[in-house]
Parts: C-alpha cells; structure tokens; sequence
C-alpha cells in the first residue's frame, strides 16, 4: 500500500525496510522545492529541508563508518559552530539529495553484508554526546537508532516544509510517486494569477529547482 512500509518476514528486512520507508518520507519534504526554499529555516530555528538532508547524508556515512570500524574527517567538537544543518552557497538541493542517495545506497550494501545484526560496534571515544559507560552497540541497534534519527528529522521537515506551502505528507507521496487512484489530491504547485509572479517564481527562473525527485 502506498505510503507504508512493505511486509517483512524477518528481521533485517524489516529494519532496512522501515529505514528506506523514513528515508522517503524525509525525501519528499523536498518534492518541488527551489533551492532557496530548500534553504529557508524554519520561523522558529535554524533548521531548513536542504540542511536537514544534508545532515542525513552526514550521519548515515558516519554509522556506516562506525559498522565497518572506520572513522573517516575529523571530528566537529562539541563547542564549534557547524554547518551540518544548511545548505552553503555552493551547495544545491540536488547536490543534497544525491549525497543522501549515495549513502543510503552505501549503508544498505554494508548491512546486507553484515552476517549476524548482533556483531558490535565500538562506541567513539572522546565525543560528549556518547554514553561513556557504554563500550559497544550492535548493528541491531545502529540500525534501530538510523530509523529513529531519521524519523526525527523527517518529522521537522515536515513542518518546514508546511510552514513553506502548505503541502503535507502524503499528498507530495503521492505527487512525487504518482499513486494510482490516491484517496486526496495529489500536491500541486501552487497557481498564480496571470501577471503576477510570485517570489517562487522568480527564485525558479533566477535559480535552480529540484523540480521532481526521486523519494526512494
């Protein structure tokens, strides 16, 4: 059934089903979007749908790094200021989407690869925000904790992105995916009267869009 996700008959599946499911849902915040309003922050914080991809993109390398036994960049300090949530100049929401594509793609080949979701996976040491009387994690867990990170940050692009348009959940699933028969309209742009362009559409014609992606 459109916007679930599929029946799973055995555990690895049903969590790399229930990722990909949140994974999507994040995704297709960005459905139609500039890159300017991909950028815009929420009215009350700093967070914007590009950032909070982008941010996706970042943490899934770095649990797929952690599972593999591997660190790779150096690491941000607690106290430092950070990029992590927007979109810089030279950054577009294409570029953050496909950023997220690759490393999902990276995670789902290195948890199939995985024989036993129990295996462990070292803590980091010396980062503030890790339990420091924990020594090891599973795999099981990484994932649990990749499906909740995720739904998280799908739930503030949500509200981001309603705070931007209007548009909601499953109707831009339903746009995005062109579900047959749906039970309510699909989103749609918005329609101007003739003559008046909107700030959308100059922002489309001076930049980029990300017109219609690929929610996964």
């Amino acid at each position: 059934m459109p916007g679930f996700a599929p029946p799973a008959g055995d555990e690895r599946t049903a969590l790399t089903a229930y990722l990909a499911h949140q994974r999507r849902a994040l995704r297709v915040t960005a459905h139609g979007l500039t890159d300017e309003q991909a950028r815009t922050a929420s009215p009350v914080g700093d967070l914007s749908i590009g950032g909070l991809i982008k941010h996706a993109a970042r943490y899934e390398a770095f649990w797929t790094d952690l599972v593999l036994g591997e660190e790779s960049g150096p690491r941000r300090k607690a106290d430092e200021p950070d990029d992590e949530f927007r979109l810089s100049p030279d950054e577009t929401l294409t570029w953050a989407l496909a950023a997220h594509a690759e490393a999902a793609d990276r995670t789902d080949a290195v948890i199939a690869g995985v024989p036993d979701l129990g295996q462990a996976v070292q803590v980091p040491r010396g980062l503030p925000w890790f339990p420091a009387e924990v020594e090891e994690w599973s795999v099981r867990w990484v994932l649990l904790h990749l499906i909740e990170e995720t739904a998280r940050h799908g739930g503030h692009a949500d509200i981001i992105r309603e705070s931007l348009d209007g548009a909601t959940l499953y109707p831009l699933l339903a746009a995005a995916e062109a579900w047959p028969d749906p039970w309510f309209r699909p989103w749609e742009p918005a329609r101007r009267a003739p003559g008046r362009a909107s700030a959308e559409a100059r922002v489309t014609a001076a930049g980029r869009s990300a017109g219609s992606i690929d929610p996964r």
